[in-house]
């Protein structure tokens, strides 16, 4: 890039600010480090899938076939956030190696790029959503009557894409730099204003269904249009520069690749559900929400892996990152722990919470053991996500997260479908695609293979 093309340089937040810089004696594997990017990283993390909840206990009270509308559409929404996620650990990895070598200024190059991506990725996929709603979510609901209210959500919906890859590239960058402040009160803000316009809209406005994809876009451009004013402020560099974005698109191959194949999964699990029945889906759909919302938030510690991964290994420090990546797999088993007990504490009262159906509360019950279990090995796989993306290993990522769905998954869904096994067969099917990518990932982690040093991002060694 050249030289007026530049971000100004600024300097770098304090630590009082941000929560998230080290004293001068601090260890960058210190537990109020990892704190101090993981706690604010939660409630961010967390915002967006709690509305979720939300949106499915209003919209669970107008009856089953809006939810199970939901459940459908919501699960196609969810390739745009699985795009939003990839651009923002990709950003958050890159920014975070500039900003560790004491280049704050290309950190924030990389947002503006990331942005620019952003913008042109949402136009297209919002074209795509209104001209495609109608077959895809014909293809994966189980009735004539889901399918066209889900299809009509959909299309709302899909006018936020732009504002939710805008915000997921502004928190790459803020990441990077170790900004924590100004995500949380974007984010917060933004889904806290739709928490209240969603049963406003869905009730005493009368727009039913329509009023939840409503108050989705609400939420979405609100928070996107703070992050991008964020960058104006941050920065005059604001030109796309082509060479920048193909270098992000190139390293985003092995995430894209990763993430796909998580996608194969969910929508394969939510069109194997759909065959089951309504309350079978909309079963699903509730402990499928709650899973997201404790795998983001549980991923907390994976973003401040990151960041402090990233950072260190950017100012030449792998036995900084080999011990931030130790204490973030602690922390991510210990927080797993957690939520599985409070999940098991809740399994004959969260249900209720969004459906009164009882055909739906007793599916919700067959999922509830899968959903406990589950939740300590996730809570280590997230954290050394983290630690990997931080550190650039996405090579290795893409290839287990590959054979758990070709050799683990995919198999055990169609057999649930073809022996009629029910939720439990689905649920089975993802234990074992969360089984394989624990013991790929703790192998990896124990390997040290993964701490390459530098200020560019490299690939490790097989």
């Amino acid at each position: 890039m050249s030289p007026s093309a530049r971000p100004r340089r600024t300097p770098s937040p304090a630590p009082s600010r941000t929560a998230a810089g080290p004293t001068p004696r601090e260890s960058p594997a210190s537990a109020r480090r990892i704190a101090a990017l993981a706690v604010p990283a939660l409630v961010v993390l967390a915002a967006e899938p709690l509305y979720v909840l939300v949106d499915t206990a209003v919209v669970g009270h107008l009856g089953a076939v809006p939810l199970a509308a939901v459940a459908v559409s919501g699960t196609v929404m969810s390739v745009a956030a699985w795009f939003g996620a990839l651009m923002a650990y990709g950003t958050t990895g890159r920014a975070a190696r500039r900003f560790g070598a004491g280049d704050r200024a290309a950190a924030v190059a990389e947002g503006v790029q990331a942005s620019w991506l952003a913008l042109g990725l949402s136009a297209l996929l919002v074209l795509l959503a209104q001209v495609g709603a109608g077959p895809l979510v014909h293809a994966l609901a189980g009735n004539e009557e889901t399918a066209d209210a889900a299809a009509h959500w959909l299309r709302i919906a899909s006018f936020g894409i732009p504002g939710l890859l805008l915000a997921a590239a502004g928190n790459g960058w803020m990441r990077g730099v170790q900004d924590t402040r100004r995500p949380l009160c974007y984010v917060l803000g933004a889904n806290v204003l739709s928490a209240i316009l969603c049963p406003l809209l869905v009730y005493p406005a009368g727009w039913g269904l329509n009023g939840s994809a409503v108050a989705n876009v609400a939420a979405q451009s609100v928070s996107g249009g703070l992050f991008l004013a964020a960058l104006v402020r941050e920065t005059r560099a604001l030109r796309p520069e082509p060479r920048i974005i193909v270098q992000q698109v190139v390293l985003g191959r092995d995430l894209l690749i990763r993430g796909a194949s998580f996608q194969v999964c969910f929508l394969s699990a939510t069109a194997v559900a759909s065959r089951f029945g309504v309350a079978a889906v909309g079963a699903h759909q509730i402990a499928l929400q709650l899973w997201f919302f404790s795998a983001l938030a549980l991923d907390a510690v994976a973003i401040a892996a990151q960041s402090l991964v990233g950072a260190t290994l950017g100012a030449g420090d792998a036995q900084a990152a080999q011990d931030v990546a130790k204490r973030v797999t602690i922390a991510g088993g210990l927080a797993g722990v957690v939520f599985a007990a409070l999940a098991a504490a809740g399994a004959g009262v969260i249900p209720g919470w969004f459906t009164p159906d009882p055909a739906v509360h007793d599916q919700a019950a067959v999922v509830w053991p899968w959903f406990i279990a589950l939740m300590p090995f996730a809570g280590i796989v997230y954290a050394l996500d983290g630690v990997l993306i931080g550190a650039g290993d996405v090579r290795f990522l893409r290839d287990i997260t590959l054979a758990a769905t070709l050799l683990g998954f995919l198999p055990a869904i169609w057999i649930a479908y073809g022996l009629d096994l029910g939720l439990g067969g689905v649920w089975a099917g993802l234990a074992l695609l969360i089984a394989i990518r624990f013991a790929g990932t703790v192998w990896r982690w124990r390997s040290s293979r993964w701490a390459v040093v530098g200020a560019e991002l490299r690939a490790a060694s097989p």
